[in-house]
């Protein structure tokens, strides 16, 4: 589980990432990021109900990506704040594959260490 001092909770600071924040996509998984000026990089996920009709799902696809960003942890930047934002094609691909594409996607923002 993702510690509560890396999550992004604040309707403002999803406002300022989507107004200020650069753009990321790599296949299913697109990514804002924007610098924040902390000791330490925040995330928060987005999962759409449009894509999702049950929350089951939806909570379902988050633990998931929140569990690849907790894997990362040490290897992430500090100092970013980061929306995550997925597509539909996310709901058939395993554990793996999400793992992989957040990885690339992490890398192609250039926050990795």
């Amino acid at each position: 589980m993702l510690p509560q001092k890396y999550r992004l909770t604040q309707d403002k600071d999803f406002k300022r990432i989507f107004k200020k924040g650069k753009f990321f996509i790599v296949k299913f998984i697109n990514i804002r990021i924007v610098e924040n000026n902390l000791d330490v990089s925040r995330f928060g996920f987005i999962v759409s109900k449009k894509n999702f009709k049950k929350a089951v799902d939806r909570n379902k696809i988050k633990r998931r990506l929140r569990d690849t960003i907790h894997s990362r942890l040490e290897k992430i930047k500090p100092g970013f704040d980061v929306v995550v934002m997925i597509r539909k094609e996310i709901g058939n691909k395993s554990f793996k594959e999400i793992d992989g594409t957040m990885k690339e996607v992490l890398d192609k923002a250039k926050i990795l260490i």
